[in-house]
């Protein structure tokens, strides 16, 4: 459906995260991929999702002067704000043990940003839903990260995977913007191009 009506214009995913990746063929849209290596480092003073648009632009600014007339590019950041900071992704089994044990049995938020940039205008969405975690013991948290490894993740957590199914009480809001796009906003901004 969308597919066709954006038919005249290219998308760009300047990600590469396969979730992301997925949720655009899922979404049933042509697009390639295009990437660059950009330092995601944002002023300290910078909070929640302030975080996650900043990134998001940056990210599409790496691109600058170089898309053409019919290119969309897309981008995205993803983090997790808990207690007042930002968990990105860990470094290391112990920050991940870390992260994961300070939200359990609490709730926190993840807050997704995503740019659209052309070679005119540069469109920027968010999107933040929350996640309430179970009480859990050290021995599953030590079990997810030796088994998983998830260190390619904000809050080093995939809602997706064994830890999500067993570790989540409650999700307030959408799914798919705690896996790192907001579906439905990304398709109803997409479904507004002329």
């Amino acid at each position: 459906m969308l597919k066709e009506k954006l038919k005249k214009y290219k998308i760009i995913l300047a990600s590469g995260s396969p979730r992301r990746q997925q949720f655009f063929k899922d979404l049933d849209l042509d697009f390639e991929i295009r990437l660059k290596d950009v330092e995601e480092i944002y002023p300290p003073e910078l909070k929640a999702v302030e975080i996650t648009d900043f990134l998001a632009e940056l990210k599409a600014n790496a691109f600058e002067g170089e898309l053409k007339e019919n290119e969309i590019l897309v981008t995205s950041d993803t983090i997790v704000w808990h207690q007042g900071k930002a968990l990105g992704k860990p470094k290391n089994a112990e920050e991940a043990f870390s992260m994961i044990k300070s939200m359990s049995n609490t709730t926190h938020e993840v807050f997704t940003s995503v740019c659209f940039k052309t070679n005119t205008s540069s469109t920027l969405i968010n999107d933040v839903t929350k996640v309430t975690f179970n009480d859990l013991s050290d021995e599953a948290i030590l079990y997810y990260i030796q088994n998983y490894k998830p260190y390619d993740k904000a809050g080093a957590y995939g809602i997706q995977e064994w830890f999500g199914f067993m570790a989540v009480a409650k999700v307030e809001g959408s799914y798919t913007n705690v896996m790192g796009l907001p579906t439905a906003k990304v398709y109803e901004y997409l479904s507004t191009l002329e």
